[in-house]
């Protein structure tokens, strides 16, 4: 694994705009704020967070489907948010995506093999004899055999299709491969299936993953680095296991106390003690300060004026919270042992 950031996101902005209505302007809805990401060689890095958050508008804007507003984007020594156009077939080839869909996101009037080599016909010299050897090679690579190359997408499962939309992201051995809810359409045991594919890929190929996900427990199982966001910020970032085992932020606190208990009788204590929590009554978004400090169980003053900066964790990354602020005295019992010394 390199030291040196295949990826690096600076300060990056992402800006939607709305329609006018009735003469009135547009407004904009910011959905990425100032986010700070790097990404390194044969690394996995899992960006969480609730629908809304900004973490797909992220995975947009590095495939160049979506502009940045402002910031920057460094992918292999070439700033992407520079290139005003769509990329150049030499970036194209090299960043490449699986969607959630599978039913979707493979062409239904198209065979296996044509959807395997079409990208080879676009960007590689390869002959027709070429591009059908590669082919039998990415099928075998996902578990597939040749029999399936003269197939349409219709005569297989949710599973095959994804495994099918892999092989077809790995034709041209790219540098990164943008996974953006890859198995949330499947069932628990296809899921398992596809993760160890990919967990394999990237093991044999150096590839990296930016791994875009609502499951904590999955992102914890595949990703060396988390990434937590919420509206548009990024709370929170570190080790895949400091997070998902000792997360630092409230937020990212709150989501892993969603994930159901395998212990039934710790989820019904769990569903009791929510229940006897007071209910906030609070509009979701800050004007200004914390963007979380509506929901915040642990909020104070502060937090209602000024935006946190990142403070170094103990156990390893960042969190955006003024609980470790320096010589904060608010900081709870359970937290302390994470201050960075």
């Amino acid at each position: 694994m390199s030291d040196k950031p295949l990826l690096e996101i600076d300060d990056l902005w992402v800006t939607y705009w709305g329609r006018p209505n009735f003469g009135l302007k547009r407004k904009p809805l910011h959905a990425v704020k100032g986010a700070n990401l790097s990404l390194r060689s044969g690394e996995t890095l899992g960006l969480v967070g609730e629908s809304g958050s900004g973490k797909s508008s992220i995975a947009n804007t590095v495939l160049g489907l979506v502009p940045a507003t402002s910031g920057s984007i460094h992918f292999a020594g070439n700033e992407l948010t520079r290139m005003k156009t769509r990329y150049p077939s030499a970036i194209r080839n090299q960043i490449q995506a699986v969607f959630q869909d599978p039913y979707s996101s493979l062409n239904p009037s198209m065979t296996v093999e044509d959807i395997l080599t079409e990208p080879l016909r676009v960007h590689t010299a390869l002959s027709s004899n070429e591009r059908r050897a590669r082919a039998i090679e990415l099928v075998k690579l996902v578990s597939l055999s040749e029999e399936h190359l003269g197939r349409h997408p219709h005569q297989f499962s949710g599973g095959q299709r994804q495994r099918i939309a892999i092989a077809s992201a790995l034709a041209l051995n790219p540098k990164l491969i943008v996974l953006d809810e890859p198995v949330s359409a499947l069932d628990v045991s296809t899921q398992n299936q596809i993760i160890n594919l990919l967990h394999e890929r990237r093991e044999a190929s150096g590839i990296a993953y930016l791994l875009i996900a609502h499951d904590l427990a999955l992102v914890h199982h595949i990703s060396d680095r988390i990434a937590v966001m919420y509206l548009g910020h990024i709370v929170e970032e570190g080790p895949s296991e400091r997070v998902y085992k000792s997360p630092a932020h409230p937020y990212t606190k709150a989501l892993l106390d969603a994930v159901p208990l395998l212990d039934p009788e710790a989820q019904r204590r769990r569903r009791a003690a929510r229940k006897k929590a007071p209910i906030v009554e609070a509009p979701r978004v800050a004007a200004t300060g914390c963007p979380y400090r509506n929901r915040c169980p642990s909020a104070m003053p502060r937090c209602q004026a000024e935006m946190p900066t990142p403070y170094s964790i103990a156990g390893g990354g960042t969190a955006s919270c003024f609980l470790f602020a320096e010589g904060e005295r608010s900081l709870p019992d359970e937290l302390k042992r994470w201050v960075a010394p």
